[in-house]
């Protein structure tokens, strides 16, 4: 179901800023790309999706020089790709900004913008001279950064900006933006947006990577799509529906819309009692209850303080005030222990630093917090570890089905999997989900959000914490917070583009 799979037709116009034809790619017995074919054109943004494991990831290593294709051929502005030993001649060629950020933080702007060209001809670094070089780069760019400023005091945003300047200093004007918005609140995304159509205007091209379908039909003019390591499908965004887009990703007719939410509960007990918790520079006042059963989504833009109340309640931070109780018990606040040991499951909102141990199998992880399931007196179960992995393992639809994988090895969405099945080990009373879909494929997102609602019909009580639209539709409530207090909130059906404002502070609508 190719459109544009086969080899573009000649129309006189420029050649495409790069082109792939026919590559494949293997690593072992893995076929990672079968017979691929991209072709970016000008000043365009191109969108590449695709579920993970598609071969995104290898294409780009192929694109940016880091690895050379089996067969087929890659071309920039009709000219063969440069020799991967050539690494000047690839970092003018492009250029990729990856979701883990490459930034220095110890570093200043300065040095990160021409890291390891900080001074000409091996002579000494003239300090005067690169700092007035950056800011002419950063200001022709319009980008308002200071240049002195370490990079660890940068937001996420501004680091991605830094990475974007740095690339074009280099002289490329192809750009890999790999899931760029992936850590970035509503206020920010709009403002990448704003400065990508900014930088194309001005001639820069762009291959968007993104998980986050309605970022397609906002920012590109055409996509691709991969899946199982072969080109699906390439289109004018204009000229194809959300539902085929999914279709092709996935291999199936998109179902019709279905509320996958539990019922609402009834009157009963709060599960969960967050009562004036404050923390200073985050939130203040901040008060709701769960019941068992119900789904509860806490939303708000950068600075809303969204997360540190989620942070309260799963112990990782202790209030300056509150307090927060489950299943009626006031809770000693400050410690994951406890909060483990009160009922309290959660997701944490980077899987990368907080959400598994590296070098552990998916087992060891999955099973890591509840010892006491596993054996009696310091001797742990192989058996019951096992059993347990494969519960989650089966529930979740982790790839591969392996409890002796290592957990370094899965693709993204499958360690979202792993920690969501470690936070429902021990059948959490109260489950804690930060920005759960953050930087996963589309079926991944439907087996973690899926999960959340069997864990709610078991009885259990949920938060879920971000402002991804999608995860909020499982929600029966979502509240909104704003410059760290709960501004109102919302239930049953809500406008999208009222909550969006919302959450920005512009308008509250009530439902």
């Amino acid at each position: 179901m190719t459109d544009s799979a086969t080899a573009p037709e000649t129309t006189g116009g420029p050649p495409p800023v790069v082109e792939a034809r026919g590559v494949s790619k293997r690593f072992g017995a893995t076929l990672a790309l079968d017979d691929v074919s991209l072709s970016v054109d000008p000043g365009e943004v191109h969108g590449l999706v695709g579920r993970n494991g598609a071969g995104k990831s290898t294409l780009v290593s192929i694109l940016t020089g880091l690895q050379s294709p089996d067969s087929g051929r890659v071309t920039f502005s009709n000219r063969p790709a440069p020799s991967l030993s050539d690494r000047a001649a690839w970092r003018s060629a492009a250029a990729c900004v990856y979701q883990q950020l490459s930034i220095v933080p110890a570093l200043s702007v300065a040095e990160n913008l021409f890291l390891n060209r900080q001074a000409d001809n091996a002579r000494p670094v003239n300090w005067t001279k690169l700092r007035r070089k950056a800011r002419e780069l950063l200001e022709g760019w319009s980008l308002d950064i200071d240049v002195r400023r370490p990079a660890h005091e940068l937001t996420v945003e501004q680091r991605q900006m830094v990475e974007i300047a740095r690339s074009l200093s280099t002289g490329a004007r192809f750009i890999i933006l790999d899931e760029p918005t992936a850590r970035l609140d509503a206020a920010a995304i709009a403002r990448l947006f704003g400065r990508i159509r900014l930088l194309q205007s001005r001639g820069v091209t762009f291959l968007f990577i993104s998980h986050y379908l309605h970022e397609i039909f906002e920012l590109c003019q055409r996509v691709t799509v991969y899946r199982d390591a072969r080109q699906i499908l390439t289109a004018p965004v204009a000229g194809i529906s959300h539902a085929d887009l999914v279709a092709a990703m996935t291999g199936e007719k998109a179902a019709e819309p279905v509320d996958l939410r539990p019922a609402a509960p009834s009157a009963s007990r709060p599960i969960l009692e967050v009562a004036g918790v404050t923390v200073a520079g985050a939130c203040t006042g901040v008060t709701f209850q769960i019941s068992p059963g119900e789904i509860v989504g806490l939303a708000g833009g950068g600075g809303s303080g969204k997360f540190a109340v989620a942070d309260v309640v799963v112990g990782l931070l202790s209030p300056d005030s509150g307090k927060v109780t489950i299943a009626g018990k006031r809770q000693k606040l400050g410690s994951v222990p406890r909060a483990l040991k009160a009922g309290v499951g959660f997701v944490p909102q980077d899987r990368h630093r907080e959400g598994f141990v590296p070098g552990l199998t998916i087992g060891e992880n999955v099973t890591m917090t509840v010892p006491h399931r596993l054996g009696r007196y310091g001797f742990l179960s192989p058996r019951k570890r096992s059993a347990l992995a494969w519960k989650s393992i089966e529930q979740l639809d982790v790839v591969p089905r392996n409890p002796a994988q290592p957990t370094d090895d899965l693709s993204g969405g499958n360690q979202q999997k792993v920690v969501m099945g470690r936070a429902l080990a021990d059948d959490p009373r109260v489950l804690v989900m930060m920005s759960p879909t953050a930087g996963v494929d589309v079926k991944s997102k439907l087996s973690l959000m899926n999960a959340s609602v069997d864990a709610a019909r078991r009885g259990a009580g949920v938060l879920v914490v971000t402002d991804d639209l999608d995860d909020l539709r499982y929600c029966q409530r979502v509240l909104i917070m704003f410059r760290g207090t709960v501004v109102g909130a919302v239930q049953g059906s809500w406008d999208d583009q009222a909550l969006v404002a919302a959450m920005e502070g512009v308008e509250l609508g009530h439902g």
